[in-house]
This record gives C-alpha cells, sequence and structure tokens, in this order.
C-alpha cells in the first residue's frame, strides 16, 4: 500500500473516532448509554417511551396493503438467513480451526436489543428482531468471508467493486504478482495474531 493510500486509511480512522464520540454524544441527549453490552434508559425516558407507543390495531390501520401482502415474502427470507448462520457457524468451527485463523464472534454481529424499546408495538418490536437478525447474519458472514479472503487471495480486483470490507484496502494490488508470492504468508500470520472479535478500521 503507498504511503498516500496509508494516509487516507488514517484519516478514516480518524474520522470514524469522531463520529463515534458524536454518537456517544447523541446517546446522552436522548437519555441512554451502554454498560456492560447492557442499555440503561435515564429515569423517566421509558414512561415516555410507552406515551409515545402505537396500538397493534393503529399500525395495522395505517398499513398499506402493499405491505400487508408483501409480509410473507419478507418473512420467508428467515429460512435462508437461519441456513447461512448455521452453515458458515459450522464453516469456520472446521476450517478456521484448521487454518488457525481465529474464529468471528457470532455475538458481535447479531444483536436483539431494538425489541426492549418501549415505545415500539409488538409487531414492530417482532420487526426488529427480524431485521437485526437477518442484517446481523449478513455482516457475520461477511466478515467470516473477508477473513477466507484473506488467507487464501488477498488480491484487490481490477475492477471497483461497491462497498469493500474493511481487510480490502489492505490486499495486494491488481497484477503484483511477486508481491503475491512474497507476502500471501504474511498476511495469513496477520490473520492468526488478530484478536477473535471484529475487524477494526485500517491503522487502527
Amino acid at each position: 500500500m503507498t504511503q498516500r493510500m496509508q494516509d487516507l486509511a488514517s484519516q478514516i480512522v480518524a474520522l470514524q473516532a469522531e463520529l463515534d464520540r458524536e454518537i456517544e454524544t447523541r446517546r446522552k441527549v436522548l437519555g441512554w448509554t451502554v454498560r456492560r453490552r447492557m442499555v440503561e434508559f435515564e429515569h423517566g425516558v421509558t414512561e415516555e417511551h410507552r406515551r409515545l407507543r402505537t396500538s397493534v390495531a393503529g399500525f395495522l390501520g395505517r398499513a398499506s396493503l402493499g405491505a400487508v401482502l408483501t409480509a410473507p415474502v419478507i418473512y420467508s427470507m428467515i429460512l435462508p438467513f437461519l441456513l447461512l448462520d448455521g452453515w458458515v457457524s459450522l464453516y469456520q468451527a472446521i476450517c478456521f480451526r484448521a487454518y488457525r485463523i481465529p474464529r468471528v464472534r457470532r455475538g458481535d454481529y447479531v444483536v436483539f436489543d431494538r425489541r426492549k424499546l418501549a415505545y415500539l408495538n409488538w409487531i414492530e418490536a417482532l420487526n426488529c428482531v427480524y431485521c437485526g437478525y437477518a442484517n446481523g447474519v449478513t455482516a457475520y458472514a461477511r466478515e467470516i468471508g473477508s477473513r477466507t479472503e484473506q488467507y487464501w487471495c488477498p488480491i484487490k480486483h481490477a475492477l471497483r467493486i461497491s462497498d469493500p470490507h474493511q481487510r480490502y484496502v489492505e490486499f495486494l494490488e491488481y497484477g503484483d504478482a511477486e508481491g503475491y508470492r512474497a507476502r500471501l504468508d504474511a498476511f495469513r500470520n496477520q490473520l492468526r495474531d488478530e484478536p477473535a472479535g471484529p475487524q477494526p478500521a485500517p491503522g487502527a
């Protein structure tokens, strides 16, 4: 990676840290904090949330016909997500152990906390559980895939790809044959030395 690319990656890290600070400030304004992975609301916030909750009848009354008719199609996706969840978990349990790659912690990606929000009725809470699961499993599988890619093929594509995973910026340039032969083992050793948690941003 060139010096210019390293500088840009460092700027991304700095901006992410600044964004995290702004998010924390916003949390305090909204009256909640996270301690030991548990959400805590300030006194009176939960009561105000309950006051703002829409009844199920009111929620369904405002739902469009299209939303009602497509709901079964949306929820049918639970089957491939369950299959993906189980399959990638089995895959990394077998293969990552063989490659000596730290396994991805599923709980860092699949999180069920929005269902506890008092301003959601049970349908909205169920929707949040479903979306959190589906997107969490997708992110979990993506991290497993990115570790696999770093182990076997840490090479950038010739064509631009949309929203690459965080490891991608460190990969070898397309066509760098000497670098691939010289540095493949280094990429694998770097991967083995990582903690099991989420991958930090480049340069972190």
